[in-house]
């Protein structure tokens, strides 16, 4: 009764969770939402006897200030994810390609194959981490219909600069649809990379991702937005589950917008930690909320941290750490320490 491709879908892993300890395996924020979202949030609970808005529309009205973009040119979704998957109902069928480089965002692939199309995973570029967009490029075929470019990329926190990318859309047909996947774009200090603002400007086949689960800290109630192309965002909304986002996420989103000022405070104290913590474990720079040690051994690395009671994510390619706050950063590098005196 179940389709027997079913059984060769990878199931997605979330980061680990242990009671008591430091959980640095999922990029989240360690902080809670900011105080006017809580207020927010918790009035719009009071209401959740009725269904919400189906289109969320007012908060797609501000998203759309925000981005200077029409109101038509945004959708909104249960997280970025959801919206990630739309791409993929809207522009596959059966036997069509999704490009993205790997390792990257890991459901990727699985959205890919749920579809039926065909997951088609560019190595990174070895020596610096980051997406090979020429191999990428030469992955294209007649059966490519949608291209994953995760910028900063999870879970090695590289970006691609602005010159790379136009030289990369020189390479895309026109048919082909591009998304900008901006999940840690708040905590991307990079001057040189492409913006989704301003590319889907360039290019009617370029899609900008972007969540409140990072660096907004709503991690729990689950929204996103997609923004570019109204016909491509049209056919999105179409896909979309009823209802999808709750009352409560998007009086969250919708407060969180509003107290900008709070949350770049906050961010610098990620960002700082995060440049403390490459320091010290020698680590690349990263551009999101995370730091990646490539390479083998990241499964006992983790295994050890854990003993220590700090969690991390441990993938086949090597380790990744999010970076939260000082107090946490803290208990990391004494961790950190431990084993390498050990």
């Amino acid at each position: 009764m179940i389709r027997a491709d079913l059984a060769d879908i990878p199931t997605y892993i979330p980061g680990k969770r242990i009671d008591n300890a430091v959980k640095l395996s999922s990029n989240e924020a360690s902080f809670p939402p900011l105080p006017a979202a809580i207020e927010a949030m918790g009035a719009a609970a009071a209401t959740a006897n009725r269904y919400p808005d189906m289109g969320a529309i007012r908060l797609r009205e501000v998203l759309a200030e925000h981005l200077e973009l029409g109101v038509d040119q945004v959708a909104v979704g249960c997280g970025s994810s959801a919206l990630c998957q739309q791409l993929v109902q809207v522009t596959c069928a059966a036997g069509d390609e999704v490009i993205f480089a790997w390792r990257s965002f890991e459901a990727y692939p699985i959205f890919a194959r749920v579809a039926g199309a065909t997951a088609v995973a560019v190595p990174l570029r070895p020596d610096t981490q980051d997406h090979d967009l020429d191999a990428m490029a030469d992955a294209i075929t007649d059966r490519t219909r949608l291209i994953f470019i995760c910028n900063p990329n999870n879970p090695s926190g590289t970006t691609i600069t602005e010159l790379q990318f136009h030289d990369f859309m020189a390479r895309v047909p026109e048919d082909v649809v591009v998304a900008l996947d901006e999940a840690y774009f708040e905590f991307n200090r990079a001057g040189d990379t492409p913006l989704a603002t301003e590319e889907v400007h360039h290019y009617p086949n370029v899609i900008g991702l972007r969540t409140f689960s990072k660096a907004y800290g709503l991690a729990g109630v689950r929204v996103g937005y997609a923004f570019g192309n109204e016909e491509i965002i049209s056919a999105m909304n179409k896909v979309a589950i009823p209802f999808a986002v709750s009352s409560v996420a998007q009086a969250g989103a919708l407060a969180s917008l509003d107290a900008g000022d709070q949350l770049l405070e906050r961010l610098e104290e990620t960002i700082s930690e995060r440049d403390r913590v490459a320091v010290a474990l020698g680590a690349d720079p990263s551009q999101a909320n995370f730091v990646w040690l490539p390479g083998p051994g990241a499964q006992e690395l983790a295994g050890r941290l854990a003993a220590r009671g700090v969690v991390i994510r441990a993938f086949p390619e090597g380790a990744r750490i999010t970076v939260t706050t000082a107090a946490e950063t803290d208990a990391l590098l004494r961790a950190w320490e431990e084993i390498h005196v050990v």
